[in-house]
């Protein structure tokens, strides 16, 4: 018997109103792609899996949220990945190391990957579109500013007519010290 393919991300979803503001102006900008991409910051990229290999994955972040403490995010201004790659993205200004360290934590065990770039939290406002629109966004988003509370994170699974849908999601339940 052949197992199924599936492709999942982890992401940690930009709430309302934001993450919908966000995700609007993206596909204003002429990203085709983008009314299937909710507001993200991404904790494991797109992930190839045979689905009976699901319910380990979700066993692994039910232990992974149950570890992992709730913390700030903070998104201020724009930055680039180019020339290397053609994005332009909202900047992590604070939550930095709580996003790198979820990330670390649910990239291990059945999640264990290596990545093409080194990790560098963001959301992706604008990607893979012509240099003036990605200036644009560039500049558009510039004074962009908002921040929440990182209480849990979410799994996607990629669907070829839906794009990424969130499936489940794993709240961050571990105490702080006292």
């Amino acid at each position: 018997m052949t197992s199924q393919r599936t492709t999942i991300g982890v992401a940690i979803a930009v709430p309302e109103p934001w993450g919908a503001q966000l995700q609007e102006y993206r596909e204003r900008l002429g990203d085709r792609t983008a009314s299937g991409i909710p507001t993200h910051i991404t904790l494991v990229p797109p992930y190839h899996l045979d689905t009976d290999e699901l319910v380990a994955v979700e066993q692994h972040l039910v232990e992974t949220s149950a570890s992992n403490l709730s913390f700030k995010v903070h998104l201020r201004g724009t930055g680039t990945f180019r020339p290397v790659s053609p994005v332009v993205f909202v900047t992590v200004a604070e939550g930095i190391a709580g996003c790198e360290q979820l990330a670390v934590s649910v990239r291990r065990g059945p999640l264990g990957c290596d990545l093409r770039f080194p990790y560098h939290p963001h959301v992706t406002v604008a990607h893979d579109l012509d240099e003036p629109l990605l200036d644009r966004a560039y500049k558009e988003l510039a004074e962009f500013e908002c921040a929440f509370e990182v209480d849990h994170f979410s799994l996607y699974v990629h669907h070829e007519d839906e794009g990424w849908v969130r499936t489940r999601d794993f709240a961050l339940t571990a105490a702080r010290d006292r």
